[in-house]
């Protein structure tokens, strides 16, 4: 069996098969490549059986982040699931919530709302790069280049063939490609500039929530912010990384003692209250724009996402408040 083969244990696979890996799937994620063999299986049911090793790779086991390789032979167990198999219909509003901010034959950037996560799971039945697939079925090829925080809004890349993909990739991991964010902090930093070269690592808590926490043997994490607007006791600030670590710039400025408002994880739970009051019901986090080299023809491609209402709120609110304060003392 080839990359393309799929194993389809609702219709009852009874004894594991052995998948080579094809020019198709060479450099995939072993987890994202069992998505998309595995039907109808859940991500969770997915990464206990990577965890177990029902799955190995050359006999091997391997971790979820595990590079799939030209010739890798993977093992599929045997997984019985429901018949009635992933979602066949999109949840009511769903295509509403989609905004497309470019698209051409190779790829495609989506503005992607908060509260959407880009992968179905726990708690969303199904998500955006699902949805997509529902929406698009005439497409033979959607995939995520990357992810961003459920919570968190703005620039997302799907892939619309595999050799896009392994191109931005590459273009994320060489720290090439800009991403740059917008956010509100509580506080305001004193200095304009502002570098964080702090490690991360991830930790799990006692209620199953993943938690990443500043650790210098951990994974190199790197986030230049940059102060535009002291508004208040709170900041206006770009953030650019220059890696994609889970929740980054959210941990690296907590690091700084000045968390991102509306952060339900990392945040200053009696300012989020406070904003509470002004709207703010969600993470202020969006993810801004995107530079980068077009995966077919190496010509730049800026992509930006305006501020979303909600956020535009809360900041002219907080705006408001600073000049009736000033008017007040004169």
């Amino acid at each position: 069996m080839t990359g393309g083969d799929t194993a389809n244990p609702a219709a009852g696979q009874r004894s594991a098969k052995l998948i080579e890996v094809d020019d198709k799937s060479e450099g995939q994620r072993i987890d994202n490549f069992l998505v998309r063999v595995m039907k109808g299986v859940p991500k969770t049911r997915i990464y206990k059986a990577l965890r177990k090793g029902e799955v190995r790779v050359n006999s091997k086991r391997v971790n979820a982040r595990y590079a799939l390789r030209l010739g890798d032979k993977v093992r599929i167990p045997p997984i019985r699931v429901s018949a009635e198999g992933p979602p066949k219909t999109l949840p009511d509003g769903f295509q509403d919530q989609i905004e497309i901010l470019h698209e051409d034959d190779d790829l495609m950037v989506i503005n992607k709302p908060t509260g959407l996560a880009v992968h179905g799971g726990t708690g969303q039945r199904i998500g955006l790069i699902e949805g997509l697939r529902l929406l698009r079925p005439q497409s033979s090829y959607l995939e995520l280049v990357h992810r961003i925080d459920r919570e968190t809004s703005g620039c997302l890349m799907i892939a619309k063939s595999r050799m896009s993909l392994l191109k931005l990739q590459s273009q994320l991991t060489s720290s090439t490609m800009e991403k740059h964010y917008t956010a509100l902090m509580c506080g305001c930093p004193p200095d304009e500039h502002i570098r964080i070269d702090h490690g991360l690592a991830q930790k799990k808590q006692a209620s199953g929530r993943k938690r990443m926490v500043i650790d210098r043997n951990g994974q190199h994490a790197l986030t230049v912010f940059r102060r535009l607007e002291c508004v208040g006791d709170f900041a206006f600030v770009s953030a650019r990384i220059h890696t994609g670590r889970m929740h980054q710039v959210r941990v690296h400025a907590q690091a700084l003692g000045h968390p991102l408002a509306g952060d339900d994880l990392y945040g200053d739970f009696s300012r989020n209250k406070q904003l509470r009051k002004y709207g703010l019901k969600r993470l202020f986090l969006h993810a801004r724009k995107l530079h980068l080299k077009h995966p077919t023809g190496n010509r730049d491609l800026v992509v930006e996402a305006p501020l979303p209402c909600d956020l535009s709120r809360c900041l002219q609110h907080l705006r408001d408040m600073q000049l009736n304060a000033i008017s007040d003392d004169v």
